[in-house]
């Protein structure tokens, strides 16, 4: 009887997600309607909504 064997592969242990950083939009907007943020080189704007929802555009 031939018998391979095959070899142990290494399971990678669950890696805990990272925790997301939660800041208040009152905080971020400063009694404001909007800001912009600049990511990778470009401008977002951040927005309120007339039904008080936040809105992110390029």
């Amino acid at each position: 009887m031939n018998t391979t064997q095959q070899p142990v592969r290494a399971i990678p242990a669950p890696v805990a997600p990272a925790l997301a950083l939660r800041v208040n939009s009152q905080e971020l907007l400063r009694q404001g309607k909007s800001i912009q943020i600049e990511h990778d080189g470009k401008i977002y704007e951040l927005r309120v909504t007339r039904l008080n929802k936040l809105i992110l555009t390029a």
